[in-house]
């Protein structure tokens, strides 16, 4: 399984909307809307690369307020035991 964040920038005024054309995408997880520099966070999990060009590329980038996107490809998912670990690191208690 492939997973990749799509951090997306779109029309303001109707990011709701775009959250849930894209949401509706075969392949998109999830969409998050955020704070920050970014309005969206789809999160795309495929079977294989060239999936992703299907997904992103062909379906996602084409939502019509969609303005700018980046993708980052995840190398390795860490368990929740594994997280919760590493942010405790010099936590006393």
């Amino acid at each position: 399984m492939i997973t990749a964040f799509v951090l997306i920038k779109t029309d303001a005024s109707r990011i709701p909307e775009t959250a849930e054309e894209i949401s509706a995408i075969p392949g998109i997880s999830e969409v998050y809307s955020v704070t920050g520099e970014w309005d969206l966070i789809a999160v795309a999990r495929v079977a294989k690369h060239d999936d992703l060009a299907d997904v992103i590329a062909d379906k996602l980038s084409k939502v019509p307020a969609v303005v700018h996107t980046t993708t980052h490809i995840a190398f390795r998912a860490y368990s929740q035991h594994d997280l919760d670990a590493a942010f405790s690191l010099g936590f006393e208690q």
